[in-house]
């Protein structure tokens, strides 16, 4: 962790829940990118935990737009920095909801036109600033308040949909491997075009699990097989080292399911389906970084 700034960006007066991943997140993707660096953020808890003007708990511009806007409002910003010939980092932080769903358009649209941006899309599986609704992103078999008997669809695959629009680079992340999301966030923003980043962020509310426990339910979502770490790097599939254990003997995915109060109930049929697409999913990337498809 040495070679991590130690300049801050994200002061500790936030409003944010107790053990929330997200900040956690977004405080090391502010030390990879450095002060030089605007953020977009649309609805979503993020933006409503950095308190008021001038009091604001983040240390650099922060433009909060509305809920479907972020990509095209970073498309518009990008492009103006670099008429200006200004190398200005613009980075969209967006939720699950901003993202795989509400936000979805203009991400399509900014990533289409070859927007020179990073977006990073902080994953809680569920609307966590409007009370934990079910998204796209929320696993089958999770509890909301609007899945009280447990979410029957599958979570949308927005990995698989960026990778379809072909940006120089995208990963995924998790806010319990803070040094693996430092390196990517710092190699995305070496890279021109568009860049995604895709991080898991545990929510203790959302996903009642006591507070203290942020940093062991993210190691045991990737341990279990349930959260895959890999770069996509110009085409090219890299599995990052967690997962790679996690693919020869994972975690039982009991031990991810059990501490978490929205899976309580579940039935068998619905663990049995995250397993397999958890599987079918590893072995998809494990194919394509062989170079088999």
């Amino acid at each position: 962790m040495t070679e991590i700034p130690k300049e801050e960006y994200l002061f500790k007066c936030t409003s944010a829940c107790a053990g929330c991943s997200s900040s956690l997140v977004l405080r090391y993707v502010l030390k990879a990118a450095g002060p030089d660096t605007v953020l977009v953020m649309p609805a979503c808890c993020t933006s409503v935990i950095q308190g008021i003007y001038p009091n604001t708990a983040m240390n650099v511009p922060v433009y909060n737009v509305a809920f479907a806007a972020a990509a095209a409002c970073a498309s518009g910003m990008s492009a103006a920095f670099r008429a200006g010939k200004k190398a200005t980092n613009v980075i969209v932080y967006a939720g699950d909801g901003g993202t795989v769903d509400i936000g979805i358009q203009a991400l399509s649209g900014a990533f289409e036109r070859r927007t020179d941006f990073l977006y990073i899309c902080y994953d809680n599986e569920a609307y966590g600033n409007t009370g934990m609704q079910r998204s796209g992103a929320t696993p089958t078999g999770a509890r909301t308040t609007t899945t009280p008997g447990g979410k029957p669809d599958t979570k949308k695959d927005i990995d698989r949909i960026v990778e379809a629009h072909d940006p120089p680079y995208m990963a995924t992340a998790c806010s319990a491997y803070p040094h693996d999301l430092f390196k990517k966030v710092t190699k995305a923003l070496s890279i021109r075009g568009p860049k995604f980043i895709h991080v898991l962020a545990p929510c203790p509310p959302g996903w009642r699990y006591p507070t203290e426990q942020t940093v062991e339910m993210g190691k045991l979502a990737v341990k279990t097989g349930m959260w895959v770490l890999f770069e996509r790097e110009y085409g090219k599939v890299t599995i990052n080292g967690p997962s790679k254990a996690a693919m020869i003997k994972p975690l039982p995915i009991e031990e991810y399911l059990g501490p978490q109060g929205r899976f309580k109930g579940i039935s068998r049929e619905a663990v049995d389906a995250l397993v397999s697409l958890a599987r079918r999913n590893a072995k998809r990337l494990s194919l394509q970084e062989e170079g088999v498809c």
